[in-house]
């Protein structure tokens, strides 16, 4: 089934360093394109720069930084693929608590060489969608309800 996609890019400037053959390499910096398309899952008007903030607020952890001091790349080796695995992850439980849904993402270190995830396939993607968007409303409706109660009183 194909839905309508936002599609938001961001850049992550970080220098890295991986392990071959369990050496580590040089230290180098990129200047990371990270694009994900989401899926807007609730009806009301959400302004991008919500969305947009939120993420450039959770990457800027790991702007201007050595990502191998960065966890969890302290622990994990630091790779285009699983650097693109973990924001994946992250970035899905950022969008959904915010009635999106992660539909893929991208990530290049250089203009000719990305990696990308996939997730329109997946067939968990819009029965979630409905559970989220019927939790966002009941947040909704709890936050107004005690709006309500403290301008109205008991």
């Amino acid at each position: 089934m194909k839905y309508s996609q936002y599609n938001f890019k961001f850049y992550l400037n970080a220098n890295h360093a991986i392990y071959l053959n369990g050496v580590l390499g040089q230290s180098h910096p990129h200047t990371w394109e990270i694009s994900i398309e989401a899926i807007k899952i609730r009806d009301d008007f959400i302004q991008f720069d919500v969305i947009e903030k939120q993420v450039e607020r959770y990457i800027s952890a790991f702007q201007d930084t050595d990502i191998n001091q960065t966890p969890p790349f302290d622990v994990i080796n630091p790779t285009l693929e699983n650097i693109c695995a973990f924001f994946k992850d992250e970035l899905n439980k950022l969008l959904s608590s915010n009635g999106w849904l992660l539909s893929r993402i991208e990530i290049s270190e250089t203009p000719a060489r990305s990696y990308i995830i996939d997730l329109s396939d997946e067939t968990d993607v819009i029965p979630d969608a409905d559970r989220v968007s019927e939790e966002a409303l009941t947040n909704i409706d709890a936050h107004v309800d005690a709006l309500l109660q403290k301008i109205l009183g008991d």
